[in-house]
Protein backbone atom coordinates (compact mmCIF):
# COMPACT_ATOMS: atom_id res chain seq x y z
CA UNK A 1 0.00 0.00 0.00
CA UNK A 2 1.49 3.57 -1.16
CA UNK A 3 1.83 6.24 1.18
CA UNK A 4 0.10 9.19 0.69
CA UNK A 5 2.32 12.03 -0.38
CA UNK A 6 1.60 15.37 1.74
CA UNK A 7 0.03 17.95 -0.15
CA UNK A 8 0.71 21.40 -0.42
CA UNK A 9 4.23 21.19 -2.30
CA UNK A 10 4.39 18.66 -4.93
CA UNK A 11 8.26 19.65 -5.33
CA UNK A 12 9.42 18.02 -1.75
CA UNK A 13 10.11 14.55 -0.98
CA UNK A 14 7.92 13.80 1.70
CA UNK A 15 6.98 10.34 3.45
CA UNK A 16 5.25 11.52 6.75
CA UNK A 17 7.14 10.70 10.04
CA UNK A 18 8.54 7.29 7.95
CA UNK A 19 11.32 9.54 5.95
CA UNK A 20 14.99 7.55 6.93
CA UNK A 21 17.71 8.22 4.54
CA UNK A 22 21.44 7.15 4.89
CA UNK A 23 24.29 9.50 5.06
CA UNK A 24 26.03 9.73 2.05
CA UNK A 25 29.15 7.68 1.48
CA UNK A 26 31.61 10.42 1.09
CA UNK A 27 30.46 12.18 4.28
CA UNK A 28 32.51 12.72 7.24
CA UNK A 29 32.63 10.12 9.64
CA UNK A 30 31.31 12.57 12.31
CA UNK A 31 28.26 12.99 10.04
CA UNK A 32 27.70 9.83 9.52
CA UNK A 33 27.88 8.83 13.51
CA UNK A 34 25.35 11.42 14.38
CA UNK A 35 22.85 10.76 11.35
CA UNK A 36 19.36 9.85 12.87
CA UNK A 37 16.31 9.64 11.07
CA UNK A 38 14.24 12.71 11.01
CA UNK A 39 11.10 12.80 13.44
CA UNK A 40 9.36 15.52 11.27
CA UNK A 41 8.39 15.83 8.01
CA UNK A 42 11.10 17.19 5.81
CA UNK A 43 12.10 18.15 2.19
CA UNK A 44 15.54 17.18 1.35
CA UNK A 45 18.34 18.07 -0.85
CA UNK A 46 22.03 17.71 -1.10
CA UNK A 47 22.26 20.24 -4.28
CA UNK A 48 23.77 22.98 -2.51
CA UNK A 49 26.55 20.81 -0.97
CA UNK A 50 28.19 17.16 -2.57
CA UNK A 51 28.96 15.89 1.01
CA UNK A 52 26.02 17.03 2.56
CA UNK A 53 21.95 16.47 2.88
CA UNK A 54 20.10 19.01 3.66
CA UNK A 55 17.00 18.72 5.59
CA UNK A 56 14.22 21.56 5.21
CA UNK A 57 11.51 21.55 8.12
CA UNK A 58 8.75 22.27 5.88
CA UNK A 59 6.77 23.45 9.27
CA UNK A 60 9.15 26.41 9.20
CA UNK A 61 9.77 29.30 6.60
CA UNK A 62 13.21 28.57 4.31
CA UNK A 63 15.38 32.14 4.88
CA UNK A 64 16.35 33.40 1.57
CA UNK A 65 17.13 36.93 2.37
CA UNK A 66 20.10 38.48 0.40
CA UNK A 67 22.87 40.61 2.05
CA UNK A 68 22.96 44.01 1.93
CA UNK A 69 26.28 46.61 2.08
CA UNK A 70 25.94 49.30 4.79
CA UNK A 71 24.12 52.21 2.30
CA UNK A 72 21.24 49.52 1.42
CA UNK A 73 21.01 48.23 5.09
CA UNK A 74 20.41 52.29 6.26
CA UNK A 75 17.80 52.90 3.29
CA UNK A 76 15.75 50.03 4.42
CA UNK A 77 16.48 51.28 8.26
CA UNK A 78 15.14 54.91 7.33
CA UNK A 79 12.19 53.14 5.51
CA UNK A 80 11.07 51.61 8.34
CA UNK A 81 11.05 54.82 10.66
CA UNK A 82 14.56 54.93 11.71
CA UNK A 83 16.06 58.48 12.26
CA UNK A 84 19.57 59.13 11.71
CA UNK A 85 21.70 62.29 13.48
CA UNK A 86 24.57 61.51 11.79
CA UNK A 87 24.69 59.38 8.70
CA UNK A 88 27.98 59.28 7.42
CA UNK A 89 29.18 57.97 11.17
CA UNK A 90 26.23 55.14 10.82
CA UNK A 91 27.45 54.03 7.72
CA UNK A 92 31.11 53.71 9.06
CA UNK A 93 29.70 51.95 12.30
CA UNK A 94 27.92 49.64 9.83
CA UNK A 95 31.11 48.70 8.05
CA UNK A 96 32.95 48.10 10.90
CA UNK A 97 30.11 46.59 13.28
CA UNK A 98 28.32 44.27 11.24
CA UNK A 99 24.03 45.08 11.07
CA UNK A 100 23.84 41.55 12.99
CA UNK A 101 25.81 42.66 16.11
CA UNK A 102 23.68 45.91 16.14
CA UNK A 103 20.50 44.37 15.48
CA UNK A 104 19.70 43.38 19.26
CA UNK A 105 20.07 46.96 19.97
CA UNK A 106 17.76 48.09 17.79
CA UNK A 107 14.56 45.87 19.23
CA UNK A 108 14.13 47.91 22.06
CA UNK A 109 13.13 50.59 19.21
CA UNK A 110 11.10 48.89 17.35
CA UNK A 111 7.06 49.45 17.45
CA UNK A 112 5.48 46.58 15.48
CA UNK A 113 8.31 43.58 15.54
CA UNK A 114 5.97 41.59 13.05
CA UNK A 115 6.15 45.02 10.22
CA UNK A 116 9.57 46.10 11.97
CA UNK A 117 8.87 49.37 12.24
CA UNK A 118 10.32 51.72 14.76
CA UNK A 119 8.98 53.82 17.52
CA UNK A 120 8.53 57.64 16.72
CA UNK A 121 11.49 59.62 17.42
CA UNK A 122 13.90 56.43 17.44
CA UNK A 123 17.34 56.95 16.14
CA UNK A 124 20.30 54.70 15.21
CA UNK A 125 22.68 56.54 17.79
CA UNK A 126 20.04 55.47 20.85
CA UNK A 127 20.92 51.75 19.43
CA UNK A 128 24.74 52.76 19.27
CA UNK A 129 24.68 54.05 22.86
CA UNK A 130 22.92 50.34 24.34
CA UNK A 131 25.90 48.91 22.09
CA UNK A 132 29.03 50.75 23.66
CA UNK A 133 27.03 50.50 27.37
CA UNK A 134 27.27 46.69 26.50
CA UNK A 135 30.67 46.94 25.69
CA UNK A 136 31.40 48.72 28.73
CA UNK A 137 29.48 46.31 30.44
CA UNK A 138 31.35 43.24 29.53
CA UNK A 139 34.64 44.93 29.85
CA UNK A 140 33.98 45.64 33.89
CA UNK A 141 32.74 42.19 34.64
CA UNK A 142 35.60 40.78 32.58
CA UNK A 143 37.93 42.65 35.00
CA UNK A 144 36.60 40.97 37.88
CA UNK A 145 36.03 37.94 36.58
CA UNK A 146 39.74 37.27 36.23
CA UNK A 147 40.53 38.26 40.00
CA UNK A 148 37.93 34.85 40.48
CA UNK A 149 39.36 32.70 37.97
CA UNK A 150 42.75 33.10 39.02
CA UNK A 151 41.58 32.77 43.09
CA UNK A 152 39.68 29.64 42.17
CA UNK A 153 42.88 28.24 40.09
CA UNK A 154 44.78 28.83 43.36
CA UNK A 155 42.79 27.47 45.92
CA UNK A 156 41.96 24.29 43.91
CA UNK A 157 45.08 23.48 43.40
CA UNK A 158 46.37 24.53 46.81
CA UNK A 159 43.71 22.49 48.68
CA UNK A 160 43.93 19.05 46.67
CA UNK A 161 47.56 19.58 46.60
CA UNK A 162 48.00 19.52 50.40
CA UNK A 163 45.93 16.68 50.54
CA UNK A 164 46.15 14.50 47.60
CA UNK A 165 49.78 15.15 46.45
CA UNK A 166 51.25 17.20 43.35
CA UNK A 167 49.45 15.25 40.81
CA UNK A 168 46.18 15.01 41.94
CA UNK A 169 43.99 15.29 38.69
CA UNK A 170 45.58 12.40 37.27
CA UNK A 171 43.99 10.04 40.75
CA UNK A 172 41.08 8.42 38.40
CA UNK A 173 39.95 6.88 42.23
CA UNK A 174 39.24 11.03 42.91
CA UNK A 175 36.41 11.48 40.46
CA UNK A 176 33.07 9.97 40.20
CA UNK A 177 32.99 9.31 36.27
CA UNK A 178 36.12 7.86 34.78
CA UNK A 179 34.98 8.21 31.34
CA UNK A 180 34.61 12.11 32.09
CA UNK A 181 38.34 11.91 33.97
CA UNK A 182 40.02 10.21 30.95
CA UNK A 183 38.20 13.54 28.81
CA UNK A 184 39.41 16.03 31.06
CA UNK A 185 42.77 14.49 31.23
CA UNK A 186 42.54 14.76 27.26
CA UNK A 187 41.94 18.33 27.36
CA UNK A 188 44.39 19.21 29.68
CA UNK A 189 46.85 17.66 27.67
CA UNK A 190 46.20 19.40 24.68
CA UNK A 191 46.06 22.38 26.83
CA UNK A 192 49.87 22.04 27.95
CA UNK A 193 50.43 20.87 23.97
CA UNK A 194 49.96 24.33 23.16
CA UNK A 195 50.77 26.51 25.58
CA UNK A 196 53.89 28.50 25.15
CA UNK A 197 54.73 29.48 28.52
CA UNK A 198 58.01 29.81 29.55
CA UNK A 199 57.89 27.43 33.01
CA UNK A 200 56.05 24.73 30.87
CA UNK A 201 58.30 24.60 28.17
CA UNK A 202 60.91 24.06 31.11
CA UNK A 203 59.32 21.69 32.75
CA UNK A 204 58.97 19.64 29.38
CA UNK A 205 63.01 20.32 28.87
CA UNK A 206 63.96 18.96 32.22
CA UNK A 207 61.65 16.57 33.30
CA UNK A 208 60.20 13.17 31.74
CA UNK A 209 56.62 13.50 33.83
CA UNK A 210 53.46 13.31 30.91
CA UNK A 211 52.35 16.70 33.00
CA UNK A 212 53.96 19.17 35.58
CA UNK A 213 52.16 19.60 38.89
CA UNK A 214 49.06 20.65 39.83
CA UNK A 215 50.23 24.04 40.45
CA UNK A 216 51.54 24.63 36.76
CA UNK A 217 48.91 22.17 35.54
CA UNK A 218 46.01 24.48 36.53
CA UNK A 219 47.52 27.77 35.50
CA UNK A 220 47.62 26.36 31.61
CA UNK A 221 44.26 24.58 31.95
CA UNK A 222 41.00 26.50 30.59
CA UNK A 223 38.60 27.56 33.15
CA UNK A 224 35.83 25.46 31.33
CA UNK A 225 38.15 22.72 31.91
CA UNK A 226 38.81 23.80 35.34
CA UNK A 227 35.32 24.05 36.23
CA UNK A 228 34.51 19.81 34.84
CA UNK A 229 37.62 19.27 37.19
CA UNK A 230 35.51 20.46 39.89
CA UNK A 231 32.20 19.24 39.00
CA UNK A 232 33.74 15.90 38.84
CA UNK A 233 36.07 15.20 41.41
CA UNK A 234 34.40 13.17 44.62
CA UNK A 235 33.18 15.62 47.11
CA UNK A 236 34.68 15.79 50.35
CA UNK A 237 36.52 17.14 53.04
CA UNK A 238 39.22 18.86 50.18
CA UNK A 239 35.75 20.44 48.25
CA UNK A 240 34.18 21.33 50.98
CA UNK A 241 37.63 23.33 52.14
CA UNK A 242 37.73 25.66 48.94
CA UNK A 243 33.85 25.87 48.91
CA UNK A 244 34.21 26.87 52.52
CA UNK A 245 36.93 29.31 51.92
CA UNK A 246 34.50 31.70 49.71
CA UNK A 247 31.84 31.43 52.49
CA UNK A 248 29.26 28.90 50.59
CA UNK A 249 28.45 25.00 49.92
CA UNK A 250 30.34 23.44 47.83
CA UNK A 251 27.33 22.59 45.36
CA UNK A 252 26.63 26.49 45.05
CA UNK A 253 30.56 27.51 44.39
CA UNK A 254 30.40 24.69 41.81
CA UNK A 255 26.82 25.91 40.43
CA UNK A 256 28.85 29.44 40.34
CA UNK A 257 31.80 28.52 38.67
CA UNK A 258 29.95 27.28 35.98
CA UNK A 259 28.07 30.12 35.63
CA UNK A 260 31.22 32.57 35.35
CA UNK A 261 32.83 30.07 32.69
CA UNK A 262 29.39 31.03 30.90
CA UNK A 263 29.82 34.23 31.39
CA UNK A 264 33.35 35.23 30.78
CA UNK A 265 32.98 32.84 26.83
CA UNK A 266 30.14 35.93 26.56
CA UNK A 267 32.52 38.35 27.38
CA UNK A 268 35.53 36.76 25.33
CA UNK A 269 33.38 36.81 22.38
CA UNK A 270 32.41 40.45 22.63
CA UNK A 271 28.89 38.99 22.57
CA UNK A 272 25.62 40.41 23.89
CA UNK A 273 25.32 40.84 27.85
CA UNK A 274 23.09 43.67 28.35
CA UNK A 275 19.38 42.57 28.62
CA UNK A 276 20.39 38.97 28.34
CA UNK A 277 18.79 35.57 29.47
CA UNK A 278 21.35 33.82 30.71
CA UNK A 279 21.53 29.64 29.57
CA UNK A 280 23.73 28.87 32.55
CA UNK A 281 22.70 30.17 36.06
CA UNK A 282 23.91 29.98 39.52
CA UNK A 283 22.21 28.35 42.04
CA UNK A 284 21.07 30.78 44.85
CA UNK A 285 22.55 29.69 48.09
CA UNK A 286 20.47 29.43 51.09
CA UNK A 287 23.69 30.39 53.87
CA UNK A 288 26.62 32.59 53.27
CA UNK A 289 29.29 33.37 55.32
CA UNK A 290 29.33 37.08 53.86
CA UNK A 291 26.83 39.67 53.20
CA UNK A 292 24.12 38.44 49.98
CA UNK A 293 21.53 39.60 48.82
CA UNK A 294 18.28 38.63 50.88
CA UNK A 295 15.99 38.42 48.32
CA UNK A 296 15.83 36.17 45.51
CA UNK A 297 16.08 37.55 42.33
CA UNK A 298 15.92 36.08 38.69
CA UNK A 299 19.25 34.11 38.65
CA UNK A 300 19.03 34.09 34.41
CA UNK A 301 19.65 38.09 34.29
CA UNK A 302 23.14 40.07 34.53
CA UNK A 303 22.33 41.48 38.03
CA UNK A 304 22.46 38.15 39.60
CA UNK A 305 25.86 37.92 37.57
CA UNK A 306 27.23 41.49 39.41
CA UNK A 307 25.82 40.37 43.04
CA UNK A 308 27.75 36.69 42.47
CA UNK A 309 30.97 38.78 41.41
CA UNK A 310 30.40 40.75 44.23
CA UNK A 311 30.34 38.69 46.79
CA UNK A 312 33.31 36.39 45.52
CA UNK A 313 35.32 40.04 46.07
CA UNK A 314 34.53 40.26 49.30
CA UNK A 315 36.53 37.74 49.61
CA UNK A 316 39.40 38.08 47.08
CA UNK A 317 39.56 41.90 46.68
CA UNK A 318 37.58 43.31 50.13
CA UNK A 319 38.71 46.95 48.91
CA UNK A 320 37.57 46.68 45.23
CA UNK A 321 35.69 49.51 43.71
CA UNK A 322 33.83 47.41 42.02
CA UNK A 323 30.82 47.92 44.68
CA UNK A 324 30.53 51.15 43.67
CA UNK A 325 29.14 50.22 40.47
CA UNK A 326 26.50 47.49 42.26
Amino acid sequence: MKRKRKTGDAGSIYEPRQLHINAPASSPKWLASRWSPPTKNVRVTNHLCPHYLILYDMAKTVFNAQSLTSGPQIQLLKSRGLSFINEPKAQHLLDNISYFRLKSYLLPLVQNKQAGTFKNGATFEDAYTLYKFDSALRKLICAEMEKIEVSLRTQISQEFSQTHGSYWFLNQSLFCNTNKHTNILSSIDSELRRSDDDQILTFKNTYSNPFPPSWMTMEVTSFGTLSLLLKYVIGGRTKRNIASYYGVADTILESWIHTFVYVRNICAHHSRLWNKTLRVTGAFPRKTAMPFIQTKVQNDKVYYILCLVRYMLQTINPNSSFTYFT
